[in-house]
């Protein structure tokens, strides 16, 4: 009989079904086999008492969870059973953190097996490390599934305790949440400090210098002190007053008082009183843990936490990474070995580290996992040869540069300062100057390009001498504004909610899922920041009232610290539950103490500091109170942006800017809960939905004319047809901006098919005409986020092997071969006029560290794959069906450590 191995998903049960011997039978669980109650319908009718079907928790039978198999889990257990039933051993291989021993806890529960059980774990899927973990299986964790039930207790007795709360109060569909409340309150905090900002305006000089040794060399210098005082900058000013902070020795200059200097110091001697080089040394960045990968993935490739959770998941379980939740910046002397192989052969003995260097975790609650994330196996495969696509590709090579650079060689710069005098006006010159790359060469933190990375941290300044008299070729004034604190990103948020101890990297993901969820309505992400709505002001205002522990940021803190004590054993679960929810100050007490102290219309209403409007939530939104009635807010409106002025003009009314030509109706600017828009006509019982129009994105509403609004009430225009397809094209104005679409009819399965094309800078919706669309049709549809690439010196032609470009680029060290993501020095004694493509192919395939492979060889690959294809065709479609299904699963499970929107 076979011995039976229980995954979660299907990806990760055929990834390591390779790497088992015969007599193995690999299933998957699709994430939990149980879970808590998602509403009372669920909840078995043997259950009476109304609280414990509301909350999933039987508080009075000593914090009992109740249990139960998902629907859509029923035919995944009695699969599971049946293959037990023929299985004389069953091991449990789920995921190593919490999460992982909790399903592998819950599936012993459930299936209650009669053979012996074993508990198997590993940090990558390895045939290495699939081998090791067989011969090393031990027992489940108990202090681990506690830890991990407690948790997920705790965030159902916060959510379902306070959330029904806030639909009674503010409005239905609202959710609070353990880590969720505190996350949104510090939205609110940074919207709150750019509301009471004040702007502050300061001037100061910018001088481009040259010295007689290198005339063409211009550098810049700026002011930093007039007659021995420092010039103010925007460090100097009070964010609540825009005026300079009270006590700062410093010189506040006009625009008056800047140009007067200007003209005082024109045609002066410029002498360079002191240079001073200073070298300095910079070291790599340690290993991602789960968190910097959400961030760094953020910054670099504008995924979100979400994103970049699901793309690494798939990449472990397919065999790439290890594991990817993880607080841990260890590496395993495995990985530190390959890591350092992969600098010698791409880089050479130069680049790597005189020592192998190790990190270490600071983090008490680093325990989820033994090392940090990187790519599996005891060799690396590069990005080039991992066969992987897309954004798979580009977060392993991510992964596989970030862990190599951590052998890699110091980068060794050297800081140059010049100070100049000029009267009693000081400048300051600086440069930095890369003695040696270093680490550099494979990855720079924030950068796509290393090479590019580099060269634009150099900044050369042109030899010169203490002593010294430069020429000034331009001095000009230049104004300042101090701008308000910077809105978070997922990254900057992700990065704030680790330094302060709240949550568990592992959460963030669906943390900022469910507060940029429309149904909730608290953030919203506009580009790449998370802007608060006057929702997440009413909900924070309210729980900051009644409810202050819950978003504070210590007591969370705190709370997480306990629930990691919990999970190794020095607290006790059990106490500490009951003193949480049922003590003195516990939270039921509270709501009940509370709950009728809370005004629903004052929860409902916002306080804006400088505003005497209330403005007062809806289930539709925020709006204003008025006398002649209330006025809707645009729902992509920040809070911070909504001043006295703009106030005043919603009051107003609709602006009339004329009446139509042809039909002698009004013409209306209004303002509705997704912007600006213009209205033909009024609204009465014959005509209940004026037409009307959004004004485009980058058109102010004063500015439109009537004129313009009834070429866009015209929308969408036909403009023709196409010659190829004769299917219309129209032009018109959508959520994006205007666009051009050509109707392509129905496809396969009947739905409508047609492209789409954005209008470029310089066409008018109102007047493009066909001819003009069939160009923007004819060229290539653009990638959205793709960025430009440095323009080559010189373009050798495409590679033999694939067809790439081979290109030769300027770079901070001379000129450089790239082909693909390989980059390459110029042989020695080659030139960038004479190389040919021959030599540059093979110094290409040198750098790689792999052999140059023939056209036959390519050939014959070719085929193979394209045999090997056809063969698993059908595998293939099923198993992307089976991990379509898993994924839900786990989503809907919290496999992944998503906790519930409620939550």
């Amino acid at each position: 009989m076979p011995t039976l191995v229980i995954v979660e998903s299907p990806t990760k049960a055929r990834t390591i079904r390779n790497y088992l011997p015969r007599g193995y039978r690999v299933e998957a669980s699709m994430g939990h086999v149980r879970d808590l109650p998602q509403s009372t319908s669920d909840v078995p009718d043997s259950i009476t008492d109304k609280r414990v079907r509301e909350l999933g928790v039987n508080i009075e039978a000593g914090f009992e969870p109740i249990y139960l198999i998902p629907k859509d889990k029923s035919k995944v257990v009695k699969t599971l059973k049946d293959a037990l039933k023929e299985a004389d051993e069953l091991v449990l291989a789920t995921d190593e953190d919490r999460e992982g021993e909790s399903i592998s806890w819950h599936l012993l529960q459930l299936l209650k097996p009669k053979v012996p059980v074993k508990r198997m774990v590993f940090h990558e899927i390895t045939e290495d490390a699939i081998k090791s973990a067989i011969d090393n299986c031990r027992d489940i964790d108990v202090r681990l599934v506690r830890a991990q039930e407690t948790r997920r207790i705790l965030d159902r007795l916060v959510g379902y305790t306070l959330s029904p709360l806030l639909w009674k109060k503010i409005a239905y569909g609202l959710s609070a949440g353990r880590v969720q409340s505190v996350a949104v309150r510090l939205l609110v905090n940074r919207e709150r400090q750019r509301r009471a900002f004040r702007k502050g305006t300061y001037w100061d000089l910018k001088a481009l210098l040259a010295v007689d040794a290198a005339p063409k060399q211009e550098f810049e210098a700026k002011l930093v002190t007039l007659a021995g005082r420092k010039i103010a900058t925007g460090a100097d000013f009070d964010e609540s007053t825009g005026q300079i902070v009270a006590g700062r020795n410093v010189v506040l200059l006009s625009e008056e008082e800047a140009r007067a200097l200007q003209a005082r110091l024109d045609g002066k001697v410029w002498t360079v009183s002191d240079l001073e080089e200073r070298p300095v040394t910079r070291k790599p960045s340690p290993p991602f843990t789960t968190s910097t990968l959400q961030q760094e993935a953020n910054r670099k490739l504008g995924l979100s936490a979400r994103d970049t959770m699901r793309t690494a998941q798939s990449l472990y379980e397919q065999g790439y990474i290890t594991y990817m939740r993880t607080d841990s910046v260890h590496l395993s002397q495995q990985a530190i070995a390959a890591a350092r192989s992969c600098v010698e052969a791409m880089y050479g003995t130069d680049y790597l580290s005189p020592q192998p260097r190790q990190y270490t975790t600071k983090s008490k609650g680093a325990q989820e996992a033994h090392e940090a994330i990187r790519p599996a196996g005891s060799t690396f495969r590069t990005p080039r040869e991992s066969g992987l696509r897309d954004r798979e590709l580009k977060l392993y090579d991510l992964i596989w540069k970030r862990t190599v650079a951590t052998q890699m060689a110091e980068a060794r710069q050297t800081q140059v300062t010049a100070q100049i005098q000029v009267e009693d006006a000081g400048f300051r010159a600086s440069g930095k100057r890369i003695d040696f790359p270093g680490f550099f060469r494979a990855y720079v933190e924030g950068s796509d390009d290393p090479n590019a990375a580099i060269e634009n941290q150099e900044i050369i300044l042109p030899p010169m001498r203490a002593g010294d008299h430069p020429k000034c070729n331009q001095l000009e004034a230049i104004g300042h504004e101090t701008q308000p604190p910077a809105r978070f990103t997922e990254a900057s948020l992700v990065k704030t909610l680790e330094s302060e101890g709240i949550g568990r990297p592992s959460t963030y993901a669906s943390i900022i899922g469910t507060i940029t969820d429309e149904r909730k309505g608290y953030a919203q992400l506009v580009g790449n920041t998370l802007v608060p709505t006057f929702t997440a002001f009413a909900v924070v205002d309210l729980l900051e009232k009644h409810f202050p522990d819950i978003v504070d940021l210590r007591f969370t803190s705190k709370m997480e610290q306990t629930l990691d004590d919990i999970a190794t054993g020095e607290v006790d679960w059990l106490p500490y539950l009951k003193q949480f929810y049922l003590g003195d100050q516990g939270l039921e007490t509270q709501v009940k103490e509370r709950d009728s102290n809370i005004d629903p219309k004052e929860a409902r209403t916002i306080h804006l500091d400088d505003l005497e409007t209330k403005i007062r939530i809806s289930r539709t939104g925020a709006y204003i109170e008025s006398e002649n009635g209330n006025i809707n807010l645009p729902k992509d409106m920040p809070p911070a942006d909504l001043n006295p002025e703009q106030v005043e003009v919603l009051l107003k009314g609709p602006k009339v800017l004329g009446y139509h030509p042809e039909s002698g109706e009004p013409i209306y600017v209004k303002l509705g809960p997704y912007g600006h828009y213009i209205q033909l006509g009024d609204k009465t019982d014959e005509n209940p939905k004026p037409k009307n129009v959004s004004i485009p994105p980058k058109v102010k509403p004063e500015d439109v004319t009537l004129e313009m609004a009834v070429g866009l009430l015209s929308l969408p225009r036909t403009l023709g047809v196409h010659p190829e397809t004769e299917r219309k094209i129209q032009a018109a104005i959508g959520r994006f901006g205007p666009y051009i679409v050509h109707d392509l009819g129905k496809d396969e399965e009947g739905k409508p098919k047609k492209d789409y094309r954005s209008l470029k800078a310089g066409d008018d919706v109102t007047t493009i005409t066909l001819d003009r669309a069939l160009q923007l049709f004819a060229e290539p549809k653009a990638v959205r986020g793709k960025r430009g690439t440095a323009t080559p010196i010189r373009e050798l032609g495409a590679h033999p092997d694939d067809g790439e470009p081979v290109n030769i680029y300027n770079g901070p060290y001379g000129a450089y071969l790239k082909h693909g993501k390989v980059n390459a020095s110029l042989p020695e004694g080659q030139t960038v006029e004479e190389i040919t493509m021959d030599v540059a192919v093979q110094a290409l395939a040198a750098k790689a560290g792999t052999k140059k492979t023939t056209k036959s060889k390519k050939t014959t690959t070719a085929k193979t794959t394209a045999k090997k294809t056809t063969a698993k065709s059908s595998t293939k479609t099923a198993a992307k069906r089976s991990t379509t299904k898993a994924a839900a699963a786990k989503k809907s499970t919290g496999t992944s450590k998503r906790v519930k929107a409620n939550d």
